[in-house]
């Protein structure tokens, strides 16, 4: 049986429609009103060998805070419908991809205890792409914090903040198809649940 969910958002700031499916190939149709993010999150599924439909209408006259962070929180609650039971699942998982001269590194663990470590983003320049850097934080903290996993990013080296959120977007989508990865039947706790 696939995992696949369909979610909606509606706020008074963004309209989110998305359709996942984590045993897809890597296909994605993403519209987000900003081309950065657009790029991320594709490279994202891709990586993690998810199928995804993602289209935010959101406050771009203003900046793109709202709409990233959002779109941050409606993937993350998708992701975790997709999920289901959690049977089977390996639960961990670790990615470590460059790109070219930045290298950035994720791991994750399905706990069902959101938190987000997030380190060396002083290597990131303060503005990347028209947006400050720390929309980026924002969009991981509510993609773990929606999708109630443990998510530790860390930016090790490299010059370019576009190949370093690229390194970090690509080294996620590693670390969750391991994670989302059947390895067996039953929950991978101690405490049998997760």
């Amino acid at each position: 049986m696939q995992r696949i969910s369909e979610y909606s958002r509606e706020t008074g700031e963004t309209r989110i429609s998305i359709i996942i499916n984590l045993d897809g190939s890597g296909k994605t149709d993403i519209s987000t009103g900003w081309g950065m993010l657009d790029h991320m999150l594709t490279l994202l599924a891709f990586w993690a060998h998810m199928d995804l439909s993602l289209c935010c209408k959101g406050d771009m006259h203003v900046d793109a805070h709202h709409s990233v962070e959002d779109c941050g929180l409606a993937l993350g609650a998708a992701f975790l419908a997709a999920l289901g039971d959690k049977k089977g699942i390996a639960r961990n998982g670790y990615g470590r991809v460059p790109m070219d001269e930045a290298l950035a590194e994720a791991t994750v663990d399905l706990s069902g205890r959101p938190w987000l470590v997030w380190l060396g983003d002083e290597l990131l320049p303060p503005v990347i792409a028209r947006e400050e850097k720390d929309i980026w934080r924002e969009f991981y903290k509510a993609f773990a914090t929606a999708g109630q996993f443990n998510l530790h990013i860390a930016f090790l080296y490299g010059k370019n903040g576009h190949h370093l959120l690229e390194s970090a977007a690509k080294s996620l989508g590693v670390a969750l198809s391991c994670a989302v990865l059947r390895t067996g039947t039953g929950l991978k706790s101690t405490k049998g649940v997760l």
